[in-house]
C-alpha cells in the first residue's frame, strides 16, 4: 500500500476547479484541517457561507479526487464556513491545521452568550463528532455520579429528533407547567431532567427544520424552572448541526467534554467536534474513551475491540485533556437499558469507579473555570 501524505492530498486537490476555467481549491486557500490516520483521510473545504448548498458538489469533487490516491481507504470532505479563529482556554495546544467549523447557521440576532441562567452555576456540554460511541449514556451516568457526590445536578436533553434521556433515566409523563408557560423538570436519581422526550411520544418522528429546533432547545432551557444547580448537563446530539451550534453560540457554556470510541473514524469526527467548540470559544476539558476495551465476564481475556488508546494519542495530538477510559461491557447496557445508570445499578464496579473519577474531575474543572482558574485538564487515566 502506497504512503498517504499530505503532499499527496494536495496534489490531487490540485487537479479540482472552484469553478471551471478557474483556479483550484489548493491555490484559493480553501483546504485546511487534513488528518491522515492509516489510510483514512478528513479534510475540510472553507467557502462562503452564502456558497454553502451550492458547494456540494464541489465537495464531492474532492471527495472524488482523494479517494483516487493509492492507499486512501476512506474519505471525510466536509464544507465549513470561513471565519476568524478564536481559540478559547482549552484550545488545541496550538495544532495549525484544525478544521473550522461554520457557525453561521443562527437566524435572526443571537441571544448574549454571556448572560448567565439565573440559578444555574456550570453549564457542561457533553459532546460526540458522531452517533454510536455511548454518549447519552456516559452524560447520564456523570450526572448521576455528581449527584450521588452532592451536587445540586440538572440534565438536559439536547436532542430533539432522538430523545433518549427519559428512557435513560426511567422517567415517563408530561412535566407539570406553571404560570401557564415555564415546566417543571422531572426528576430521578437526584437529578432534574428535561427532554423533548417528556412532550411528544416515544414513537413520534420529529420532522424539524434548524429554527425549530433552536427554538425548541431555548425554551427548554430557559423557560424551565431549573431551580439551583450547581450544574447543567447537556446530552447534545451528535455531530455538528443546528443544535450543537445554537447551543455553543446562544448558551454561556462553561466547557465540554467529547465522547468517542477507539477508532480512527469516530476520532475523525472528533476533530470536527472539537474545532466547533473552539470556534466559539468554548472550552474543551477532555476526551472520554468510551467502549475503551472488553474484559471476557468468563475467561477474563482483555479484547480491544475497537481499537484502544486512539482518544488519549488524540487528545495529546490536539493539546486538549485525557479524561478517561470506560470499557465495553454487557452490564453497562443491561443497567441503562432498564434506565437504571451502572454507576447505581454497580456502585462498587470497576466501571462505576470509571465513571465517578471522570465526574468528579469534570465537576472541578467546571467551579474552576466558573471561578476563574485554570481550565486545562491533565491526563487522568481510569483503567
Amino acid at each position: 500500500m502506497a504512503d498517504v501524505t499530505r503532499e499527496t492530498i494536495l496534489a490531487a486537490l490540485g487537479g479540482v476547479k472552484k469553478s471551471e476555467g478557474g483556479k483550484d481549491v489548493v491555490s484559493l486557500g480553501m483546504i485546511s484541517g487534513i488528518v491522515i490516520r492509516d489510510g483514512n483521510v478528513g479534510f475540510a473545504i472553507e467557502v462562503e457561507p452564502s456558497e454553502g448548498a451550492a458547494s456540494e458538489p464541489l465537495r464531492e469533487a474532492c471527495a472524488a479526487a482523494v479517494e483516487a490516491i493509492s492507499g486512501v481507504l476512506s474519505v471525510t470532505a466536509v464544507l465549513t464556513a470561513e471565519r476568524p479563529a478564536q481559540r478559547g482556554a482549552g484550545g488545541n495546544g496550538g495544532a495549525p491545521d484544525a478544521p473550522s467549523a461554520a457557525p453561521q447557521a443562527g437566524h435572526g440576532a443571537a441571544p448574549d452568550k454571556s448572560q448567565k441562567i439565573p440559578g444555574i452555576g456550570a453549564i457542561l456540554a457533553v459532546a460526540s463528532g458522531k452517533g454510536g460511541v455511548g454518549k447519552s449514556t456516559t452524560a447520564v451516568n456523570l450526572a448521576v455520579a455528581m449527584a450521588a457526590d452532592g451536587a445540586r445536578v440538572g440534565l438536559l436533553d439536547c436532542d430533539v429528533y432522538g430523545p433518549s434521556i427519559p428512557r435513560l433515566m426511567r422517567l415517563s409523563g408530561q412535566p407539570e407547567t406553571v404560570d401557564g408557560s415555564n415546566l417543571m423538570p422531572m426528576e430521578n436519581y437526584g437529578v432534574k431532567c428535561m427532554s423533548m422526550g417528556f412532550l411528544v411520544e416515544e414513537d413520534t418522528p420529529m420532522i424539524w427544520r434548524g429554527p425549530m429546533v433552536m427554538s425548541a432547545l431555548g425554551q427548554m432551557l430557559r423557560d424551565v424552572r431549573w431551580g439551583e444547580l450547581d450544574i447543567l448537563v447537556c446530552d447534545l446530539p451528535p455531530g455538528t448541526g443546528d443544535a450543537q451550534l445554537t447551543m455553543a453560540q446562544n448558551v454561556p457554556l462553561t466547557g465540554a467534554v467529547i465522547v468517542s470510541t477507539p477508532q480512527d473514524i469516530a476520532l475523525l469526527d472528533v476533530r470536527r467536534g472539537i474545532a466547533m467548540f473552539e470556534r466559539v470559544d468554548v472550552p474543551i476539558f477532555g476526551i472520554i474513551e468510551n467502549m475503551s476495551y472488553f474484559l471476557c465476564p468468563h475467561c477474563g481475556e482483555r479484547s480491544d475491540i475497537f481499537s484502544h488508546g486512539g482518544a488519549r494519542e488524540t487528545a495529546a495530538e490536539l493539546g486538549v485533556g485525557f479524561l478517561g477510559e470506560i470499557p465495553l461491557d454487557g452490564a453497562i447496557r443491561t443497567a441503562s437499558d432498564a434506565g437504571q445508570p451502572i454507576v447505581l445499578a454497580e456502585p462498587q464496579s470497576p466501571h462505576t469507579a470509571a465513571y465517578r473519577g471522570i465526574a468528579k474531575r469534570v465537576l472541578d474543572l467546571c467551579q474552576a473555570a466558573e471561578a476563574g482558574g485554570d481550565r486545562s485538564a491533565p491526563n487522568i487515566v481510569m483503567m
